[in-house]
Parts: C-alpha cells; structure tokens; sequence
C-alpha cells in the first residue's frame, strides 16, 4: 500500500491591508531572498521578527540585511504582509512534496534584483570610498546572472573610474561571459570620464 503524500494547505490572511509601502515590499523581498525554493512564510516570518531561534541562526538567516526589522509587529501582523505579498502576486510558492515554498513572482522578481544589485555597488562604494582596492572579489563570482548584469549597468552608468581596478580584479577570476560584460562596464566609464 502506497502512502499519500498530504500537501500542507496555504491560508492567506492578508487582512484588511489596502496597500504596503515600497519600502517595506522592498524589505519582505529582501528577507525572502535567501528562502526562495528552501523555506516558507514561517521562516520569512522568523527572519523579518529577528527570530534567535536555533534553525534561523543555523542557515545565517541573522545575517540577512533586513533581519528584524518587523521586531515590533506581532507574528501575525507579519504574516499579514507577507500574504498582501502573494495576493498581489510578488511572491508565490509551489509544492515540493507536501510543503509549499516560497519563490519570486515576476513583478517580485523585478524589485528583488534591482535591491540586490544595489546592495552590491554599496558594498563595493564603501571600500572605494575607504581606500580598499585590495578587496577580495569572489564574492561576486556565482552570483545570479541578472543581478551582475544590474550591477555592471549601475557602474558603467555612474561613470566614476574609481571602481575600475575592482573591475580589474574582478575580470581576472571571472567566467569568459562576464569578463565580457566587466570589460564593457570599463569601457563606458573610461568614456564618460573622458566628456
């Protein structure tokens, strides 16, 4: 006799939450990031609280940027907003086995990779603007195809040859395709600081 495999059911509760604001959109976006495909609406509900328990500190969930920032509101009321999220379709989940996890919808998606490419120029502003050139640039190696091409446009686009010899680094231990791409970003800036 074969055992059914019972999907968990999903009941969204987006209240009576006639609109969230970017900024916090932004933020459940950000917090869902590192979840999407591993975790669910509980564990986003942990993270965005600052949850100090065991499994959130287990997977880094503390290290995410907008870990607690809903520290004040009450689970449910988080809850709440992560499921304004789903019904107005930033986020979704599918079924693997019997739970459901969370994932981008295209419209999410779009908001997510632009925060996160910001990010990345923000973290490598910050050790142009403290004189560290010698940072250590694999952690851009692997990343998310998209979000590399958004950040390379952020650069090219702000022109400042300050960041060219992160570029530099950059190039030497990428893939053949991006190295192309951070080659291009060099090329713009070069130009627009010759204007």
């Amino acid at each position: 006799m074969t055992r059914r495999n019972t999907r968990t059911p999903v009941h969204l509760h987006p209240a009576e939450i006639q609109e969230l604001p970017f900024i916090e959109i932004r933020a459940i976006l950000r917090g869902a990031d590192p979840l999407i495909g591993s975790g669910g609406r509980t564990m986003l509900v942990k993270l965005l609280r600052g949850s100090r328990e065991k499994k959130v500190l287990e997977l880094g969930l503390d290290e995410v940027p907008v870990y607690g920032i809903f520290h004040d509101l009450s689970e449910e009321g988080v809850l709440e907003k992560i499921d304004w999220l789903i019904t107005h379709h930033y986020l979704q989940y599918f079924y693997d086995g019997r739970l459901p996890l969370l994932e981008f919808a295209p419209a999410g998606w779009e908001i997510e990779r632009q925060t996160y490419a910001e990010e990345l120029f923000a973290k490598l502003t910050v050790a142009m603007e403290s004189g560290n050139i010698s940072l250590d640039m694999i952690f851009l190696k692997d990343r998310n195809r998209e979000i590399i091409w958004l950040l390379l446009d952020i650069l090219a686009t702000r022109g400042d040859a300050r960041y060219i010899p992160f570029l530099e680094s950059w190039e030497r231990i990428e893939y053949k395709k991006v190295r192309s791409h951070i080659r291009w970003a060099m090329q713009q800036i070069r130009a627009r600081t010759l204007l």
